[in-house]
């Protein structure tokens, strides 16, 4: 069990999700995300020299990316912290965050802040030469596209690993689809009362920059992509792959946007806390890894890993967030794990307010200890499967 790491309460932010080629197109993700940082930073009562320690997530590349998160920092204002910058596909979010409770364990960190960011809209184009190939010639890649479109290692889509799944487990489109509508209804409550769920981590109206970061473009509203469906729209539409089960409509699609999150030692956490009556401890994490092309089952071992790391059952959680790039992937979690599937992921998930990769499970774990707060505490699990079979959960606990 991990003890004396917590994450102080509103000490964490995400920016609306925007569907690609949208509102955040022409922002590179990297200064984005330092732009962010440094405004949330500003309006909390963190003194930035006692953040001792950064991760950066981000799974695609940008110009200057080689230099990580030693550039995001200096661009952020903490100049003078270091770490490292990783990626771990769709579960970075959890894997930044298990990275800054590492290093606070080691005892070579007391306050770490954990970064993700990411543009999937205008994709790089990347040449890699190949001087025994035809006349010099090399190789490219559309590093979104074609990573999307296929697994190196099989040689097969992320479509037909939810297939792969949904045959397993004798998943059809009706089943999906019910699953998109009712995640559809849970969603719209976390935008009642002007969006008074999403105001808890998120500045709304939210503004615009502009590529340079010196003026407001536009505002938007909240996550730009989440289009109202119904069943007979949804039953209409074909499945991706030829008889399948998996349409377009029971799955997710690709944003852009960023998240971070404060983690301490839990003397820090009560000092930049800004809610001293509210405590969120970390309990346990787990990876997974399940057989090729079975990706959507993958957070299943991932869940029972952090259960045992947590010394907890399946019974003690209270709250369960996922990430769903398959409608298929909440199914199997509920139906193999007994989690009433009405039950997970109120107040959004991916497979509705869209997927920017990295900040996926950040955002995820942050809703999580939201709703949880709002219940008057409780144990919560985050579970996501990532592209590679794999797969990464969180577990924590919010005492009010």
């Amino acid at each position: 069990m991990i003890k004396g790491i917590e994450i102080p309460y509103g000490c964490y932010w995400s920016t609306p999700f925007v569907r690609w080629q949208g509102s955040f197109s022409h922002l590179h993700s990297l200064h984005f995300a330092a732009h962010v940082t440094r405004q949330e930073l500003s309006k909390r009562d963190i003194d930035i020299r006692d953040i001792d320690y950064g991760v950066l997530g981000m799974t695609r590349p940008e110009k200057g990316a080689f230099y990580g998160l030693p550039y995001f920092s200096g661009l952020a204002g903490l100049g003078h912290i270091g770490g490292p910058t990783i990626s771990q596909a769709c579960a970075t979010g959890v894997r930044a965050i298990l990275a800054a409770v590492q290093e606070i364990n080691s005892g070579l960190s007391s306050c770490a802040i954990a970064v993700t960011c990411d543009r999937t809209s205008n994709g790089p184009h990347i040449y890699y030469p190949k001087p025994e190939g035809p006349g010099g010639s090399g190789e490219s890649e559309d590093f979104i596209l074609d990573n999307m479109a296929c697994d190196p290692l099989g040689q097969h889509s992320m479509t037909l690993t939810a297939e792969n799944v949904a045959s397993k487990y004798k998943i059809d489109a009706l089943a999906q689809h019910e699953v998109v509508l009712c995640r559809e209804e849970q969603y719209k409550s976390a935008l009642q009362n002007h969006q008074e769920f999403q105001r808890r981590y998120m500045k709304l109206p939210f503004d615009v920059p502009d590529q340079k970061f010196k003026k407001m473009v536009k505002k938007i509203n909240g996550d730009e992509g989440f289009r109202k469906s119904n069943l007979d729209e949804l039953s209409s539409l074909r499945p991706v792959l030829e008889g399948g089960t998996v349409t377009f409509g029971g799955q997710t699609y690709p944003c852009d946007g960023n998240a971070g999150v404060i983690v301490a030692t839990e003397d820090v956490a009560r000092e930049v806390t800004i809610e001293p009556s509210v405590r969120i401890r970390l309990l346990g994490f787990g990876l997974s890894r399940t057989e090729l092309a079975f990706m959507p089952e993958a957070p299943l071992r991932a869940t029972d890993i952090a259960l045992k790391q947590a010394n907890l059952r399946v019974t003690n959680i209270d709250a369960v967030k996922t990430h769903n790039p398959f409608a298929v992937n909440d199914i199997v979690l509920a139906k193999e794990m007994g989690f009433d599937i009405y039950n997970i992921n109120n107040y959004g998930c991916s497979l509705i307010y869209g997927h920017p990769n990295a900040p996926t499970g950040m955002r995820g774990t942050i809703e999580l200890i939201e709703e949880l707060a709002l219940k008057g505490g409780g144990i919560g699990l985050f579970a996501g499967c990532a592209a590679g079979d794999t797969a990464m959960s969180i577990i924590l606990r919010v005492d009010c």
